[in-house]
């Protein structure tokens, strides 16, 4: 698949930011929000695509255990959370550049198409964790009875 970058400018990119800030606030236990800051330190990059059949998430979560991960999925959201660890830090020198996130993240991605919580997978290999999501048939219907009353 190939994706196509557009950019709108630094106007839109920072609002686009701070919505998705505001929705993922949302979904977070409430706190103090000096404390929410260091205790959600950090957004992995991921990926939504869909086939005709699946819903297929990708999320690129280097350096994470993957006993430090966890998932959870209803049938029109996914929430990815987990923890990474600090690595050992070098005393001999100092840093020059210090880009990397450590700490503990959540991330709650509203899918495109109601799926089927039951029929789920998942694997995690390289620092890539995938998730495979089958829809639900849209189209099917169902016969109602019709009671008195």
């Amino acid at each position: 698949m190939d994706y196509i970058k557009i950019k709108f400018g630094n106007d839109f990119d920072c609002l686009a930011a701070d919505l998705e800030d505001s929705i993922s606030g949302m979904f977070r236990p409430q706190a103090n929000a000096m404390f929410r800051a260091c205790e959600y330190s950090w957004n992995p990059c991921m990926d939504i695509y869909e086939t005709s059949q699946e819903v297929i998430i990708r999320a690129e979560l280097a350096g994470v255990e993957k006993d430090d991960l966890g998932i959870e999925i209803s049938a029109k959201a996914v929430k990815i959370y987990g923890q990474r660890k600090e690595m050992t830090r070098e005393n001999r020198g100092a840093y020059r550049l210090a880009e990397i996130q450590y700490g503990r993240f959540e991330r709650v991605l509203f899918l495109p198409a109601p799926i089927d919580p039951e029929v789920a997978s998942s694997s995690y290999a390289n620092g890539f964790l995938q998730i495979r999501l089958a829809k639900l048939p849209t189209d099917i219907t169902h016969k109602i009875p019709i009671t008195d009353g």
